[in-house]
């Protein structure tokens, strides 16, 4: 399964340029899979833009992306506001994966920082579900940058069966070595392969770092590209690595369920059950 994973500057508020820089890459390098990085149709801090800019998982921008994936038969993960399907005026950010046959598959950020230069919680909402891609290759579970900090939602993802988790991201440079601590972390622990896509550049005021990066399942870097520079970079996954890799570390295996009912005390009452 060969993979390309890009590092993108967005044009800020622009659907429609940033849909033709995707298309640009595409046409660039042959892979089965392209991943873009978190709000890669939009760019990053759009505020109160959400509003206009966001649309429902059958509008014009997702249309356009299942006609490039037809068209160069290839799987295609990139982020972009959404509106709620029910609700008039919620929003959520969303990890697209798009098929070559054109079904869609959505996720929705679980966890929204709001902390230093971040405010998510003051306009989007905040999702609930996980979302596992059955693809040709393999399962795929999606994440959206700070998710990675919660190590639960990966390992609900590797008990699902999941073979790889995609982190579509937006990391200023000042979070970098955070980044890339925990990436290579989640792969080891949950056994999965992670794709990790940032963005690249500056929007406003805030740097991102690009380097968007693949570990294998025993955390070995496989690929990566330059720091704040656009970039494509592709990597060849052996996905047969994933059976090998859980037989070496078999966290799945000796996982006990126990420990999340203790969890969800211990989290409700700071205390362990009686």
């Amino acid at each position: 399964m060969k993979v390309a994973v890009v590092s993108m500057r967005p044009n800020i508020g622009d659907k429609k340029a940033n849909l033709k820089k995707m298309e640009k890459y595409i046409s660039k390098e042959k892979a089965d899979l392209y991943v873009f990085g978190e709000l890669s149709l939009t760019g990053y801090p759009i505020k109160d833009e959400i509003r206009d800019l966001a649309e429902p998982i059958d509008g014009p921008s997702i249309k356009y992306v299942k006609n490039l994936a037809k068209k160069n038969n290839c799987y295609i993960c990139f982020g972009m506001p959404l509106k709620d399907e029910n609700v008039e005026g919620l929003n959520r950010n969303g990890s697209v994966f798009v098929h070559p046959n054109g079904k869609v598959d959505f996720y929705y950020k679980w966890f929204l920082p709001n902390f230093g230069p971040f405010e998510e919680k003051l306009f989007w909402d905040e999702g609930d579900e996980l979302t596992v891609c059955d693809t040709k290759f393999g399962k795929i579970g999606l994440i959206i940058c700070y998710d990675i900090f919660f190590p639960e939602l990966c390992r609900a993802y590797s008990m699902l069966g999941v073979d790889i988790i995609i982190c579509l991201s937006a990391t200023p440079s000042t979070t970098r070595k955070y980044f890339e601590t925990i990436i290579p972390t989640r792969a080891i622990e949950n056994t999965v392969f992670m794709i990790y896509s940032n963005l690249v550049g500056t929007q406003d005021e805030l740097v991102f770092w690009g380097a968007s990066q693949i570990y294998d399942p025993l955390s070995n870097l496989l690929v990566k590209g330059p720091y704040f520079k656009e970039s494509i970079v592709t990597c060849d996954l052996d996905l047969s690595q994933i059976k090998l890799a859980r037989a070496n570390r078999p966290v799945i295996r000796d996982i006990r369920p126990q420990i999340y009912e203790d969890l969800y005390h211990i989290a409700r009452h700071h205390k362990m059950p009686a």
